[in-house]
This record gives structure tokens, C-alpha cells and sequence, in this order.
């Protein structure tokens, strides 16, 4: 960009320089000053954007990138976006290979750059044939004039978060900077920043987030990684510890739940008008929980790393149902609280097994309903419907002046009475009706249905629920 100018040469020539806000509303009762670092804010909307240009430069300064040449890289979507990019402005063919566990908005965001997308199993082992990291090696062996950046081993991953994003924190932040949070995959966001300020001022502590089930946070404790466990959060953690992350320049290790990723994004979004990825929640969410227990001298600045943007992931965490289906939508209801407003119509309508057929459907016709449990006492024998009645009565005429117990259907399914509206909506998905048992004491609470469910969620406003 020649001096005096505003027009910038190319979309490359715009990463980096985000800015910081401070979080007034998430932070709201913390005597520090909490300010996020922007990395959404990249044109490739990511963090990601910073080591696709460095590394892409070195290769090409190298010979290991040639005109015309295909970038191949194993990737959760960012670092794609980001290579994707560079890749557009300076004519490379692309092909990505990603887990299957990212969002669809990833996948998509990618082919619209115009690469290849390779989509491979998310939970096999990093050596497996199939995992990404294989199939990406495999691809660059394939592919004459390939080159594979591989964020995972490359050193100019870090070495692009030393020449910019530390310095960038260093003069946004001022003089009371006392920690840097954020979050690890690769790790070379934390690993640069953290080299730049040990050398620089090493007083900053430099605080790293990752989810619980990576194997990143055991590997720094204990100097073993252990096994990875599945989790929801993208693009942080790993299955394995990278070449590129340098833990002698990181301090402390926070760990994070899903639900707690999750849950903090979307009130970045309500509360700060942040629209920012799972990752940028993990990082405040973790931030907050570090500062709790590790107080700084009041007044102190810290400085959260936000990576990656909220449009990405509206098919997942920004969706109510997504988020009910993973048990992470907190509403507070249970099957016990849907049972109480089925009122006036009672919660448990049954009929016991010496009732003659007859009276019994007399009794589902009163209430409107095509079934009810057959119960002695807490058991539940089976079930009487209308439907099988009638069919039934259709070739035996006397089957109206018999037993209930004579002509049971299979008892309905169960649910606790405790089950939370999360594991309601997962077992409707299979189910018509759930018999709500009280696990305390053995009894019968009630019966839901579909349409309890969908009248409770329809009044509920559990779409503001965060």
C-alpha cells in the first residue's frame, strides 16, 4: 500500500491490525479490564488468516510452492479460509481435507473459494489411514506440484503470531497488561504471542484454553498427552501435540466444557453484539474461570483472543435445536414440570386390567385420547389403544366384553420424571408417548406426548434462552 494511500493492493494485504474492545457486560463485576482481541475480524474471518499468508510466503521464497502449483492442507476450516485466500489472490489450485465433525458453513465457505473439499472420519487416530493428517499426506504425494503447509508441524505458524499479533497486543494494550488468554489447537497463536512477550515483558502471564477431552492440557501438566475423548467445540484441542505448539512459553493451562463454550458465545453475541465462534466462547469462558482463581492486582488489563466468527456455526451451536439435541440448552424444565401444566386434563389417564373393553374406551373417548397405560398399581402391564380395539373388533365381536388384559399392546416407554426438556426432545425423536416415571419412589407421574412437548417449547420463549 503506497504511503499516503487507503486502497490496499490485495485481500492479503488487510490481515492482521484487529482491534480490541473492551467486554463490559460478560466482565461485568471483575475489577480488571477485560479487552477481546478481534481475530474474527481478518478477512478470512479467523486467526487463521495470519500464518496462511506467512506460511504460503515462506514456501514460495523456498521453491517448495511454484506457479500454478495446489496448496493441500489438513484443516478444520479456518487455516483453509485463510490459505484460500492467499490461494485466490496468487493463482493456486486448493484442496482441503476436514473432519467430519465441522459445521457445514465450513464446508461450504470453502467450495465457494473454489477448492476441493475432502471430507474424512473425525473420530480415528491421528496415524489412522483415514484421518485427515493422513489423507492430507497422502494427497500432497499424489498431486504433482502439491505442497502441504501442514499448520501442525510448520514453524511459521508460530513464528507469524511472534512478528504480529504479539506486538499488535503489546502496543493496543498499554502498560497494565497483565495476561493473555486464549485458546489452543496447534497452538501457534499462544505459542508466538507467548515467545514475544517473554523476550519483550515477561511479566504478562500467558494463559492457554483448552477443551476438556484434548489431550494438549494433560501433555503440559504432566508431560503426557493421555487419550483424546470427543468433543463438540471446533478448531481447539487436539488428538495429538503438534510440532508447532512451544509450551516453555506458555504459563498456565484452563480447562473447558462444551456446554460452557457454547453457552459464553452466545452471550457474546446477546450481551456484547460479538458474533463470535465456540473457540472465542471457550476463551472468555476460560478466562473468567482463571481470573476467579488467580487474582491480579486490581485494575489490571487482560487481553482474551477471540479466533474465529459466529456465521460459520449457525447450524450448530447458534441453533436452539441444535443445542437441545446435545443436551446444552439449558431451559430448566423437566418431564415432571411438562406433566403439571397438561392441566385441566389430567396427567395420568390409565385403566386397570380387569376393565372390560368396553368401559375402558369409554373412558379414552371422555378424554379425547387413543391410548392410555394399563397399570396395576406402579406396573405397567401394556398398553390399550383404540386403533387395535376397533381392528380387532372387526373379526371378533366379543372383543369389546373382554379384559383389558386380554388384549394389551406393549407397555409405552419410559422416562424419568427428573429427564430434562434436552433428553425429552431426544427420545420424541423416536417415541409418540413416554410414560414419566418418578425414579425416587417407583410411581407413575404421568404420560407425555408430542404435542405436550411442542406446546410447552412454543410458550416457553426458549428461544431466548441462552
Amino acid at each position: 500500500m503506497a504511503e499516503g494511500e487507503r486502497v490496499a493492493e490485495s485481500i492479503v494485504d488487510l490481515i492482521g491490525n484487529t482491534p480490541l474492545v473492551a467486554l463490559r457486560r460478560v466482565g461485568q463485576g471483575i475489577p480488571y479490564r477485560l479487552l477481546a482481541k478481534l481475530e474474527y475480524l481478518n478477512p478470512g474471518g479467523s486467526v487463521k488468516d495470519r500464518i496462511a499468508s506467512t506460511m504460503i510466503a515462506e514456501a514460495e521464497s523456498t521453491g517448495r510452492l511454484k506457479p500454478g502449483g495446489t496448496i493441500v492442507e489438513a484443516t478444520s476450516g479456518n487455516t483453509g479460509v485463510g490459505l484460500a485466500l492467499v490461494a485466490a489472490v496468487r493463482g493456486y489450485r486448493m484442496v482441503f481435507v476436514i473432519p467430519d465433525k465441522m459445521s457445514s458453513e465450513k464446508i461450504r465457505l470453502l467450495r465457494a473459494y473454489g477448492a476441493r473439499v475432502v471430507v474424512t472420519p473425525a473420530g480415528v487416530p491421528p496415524d489412522h489411514p483415514m484421518s485427515h493428517y493422513s489423507v492430507a499426506r497422502r494427497l500432497e504425494q499424489e498431486i504433482p506440484g502439491a505442497y502441504y503447509p501442514n499448520q501442525y508441524e510448520n514453524q511459521g505458524n508460530p513464528e507469524a503470531h511472534y512478528r504480529t499479533t504479539g506486538p499488535e497486543i503489546d502496543w493496543e494494550a498499554g502498560p497494565g497488561l497483565a495476561a493473555i488468554v486464549g485458546t489452543v489447537g496447534t497452538g501457534g497463536t499462544m505459542s508466538g504471542v507467548g515467545r514475544y512477550f517473554k523476550e519483550h515483558r515477561p511479566s504478562v502471564r500467558i494463559v492457554a484454553v483448552d477443551p476438556a477431552g484434548s489431550v494438549l492440557g494433560p501433555a503440559f501438566r504432566t508431560g503426557h498427552p493421555g487419550t483424546a475423548i470427543p468433543y463438540q467445540v471446533e478448531g481447539i484441542g487436539e488428538d495429538l501435540v503438534p510440532k508447532s505448539i512451544h509450551f516453555e512459553y506458555l504459563d498456565e493451562f484452563v480447562e473447558v466444557n462444551d456446554r460452557e463454550s457454547f453457552q459464553m458465545a452466545r452471550q457474546l453475541a446477546r450481551l456484547e453484539g460479538l458474533f463470535v465462534g465456540g473457540s472465542s466462547g471457550s476463551a472468555v469462558a476460560g478466562a473468567l474461570k482463571w481470573l476467579a482463581k488467580r487474582p491480579l492486582p486490581e485494575r489490571s488489563t487482560v487481553v482474551v483472543i477471540l479466533p474465529d466468527s459466529g456465521d460459520r456455526y449457525l447450524s450448530k451451536f447458534y441453533s436452539d435445536d441444535w443445542m437441545r439435541e446435545k443436551g446444552f440448552l439449558d431451559i430448566g424444565a423437566t418431564a415432571r414440570d411438562l406433566v403439571a401444566r397438561k392441566k385441566p386434563v389430567p396427567a395420568l389417564i390409565s385403566v386397570e386390567p380387569t376393565t372390560v373393553v368396553r368401559d375402558a374406551l369409554a373412558v379414552l373417548r371422555h378424554h379425547g385420547i387413543a391410548q392410555a397405560p394399563v397399570l396395576s398399581g406402579s406396573t405397567s402391564l401394556g398398553t390399550l389403544q383404540e386403533d387395535n380395539v376397533l381392528h380387532g373388533s372387526l373379526t371378533d365381536e366379543t372383543i369389546l366384553d373382554r379384559s383389558v388384559a386380554q388384549i394389551l399392546s406393549p407397555p409405552l416407554p419410559e422416562i424419568a420424571a427428573d429427564a430434562p426438556v434436552s433428553e425429552i426432545v431426544h427420545r420424541f425423536k423416536e417415541e409418540r408417548t413416554l410414560l414419566v416415571r418418578d425414579l425416587t419412589n417407583g410411581s407413575i407421574v404421568g404420560v407425555l406426548t408430542r404435542h405436550d412437548l411442542v406446546g410447552y417449547l412454543s410458550e416457553s420463549g426458549s428461544t431466548d434462552a441462552v
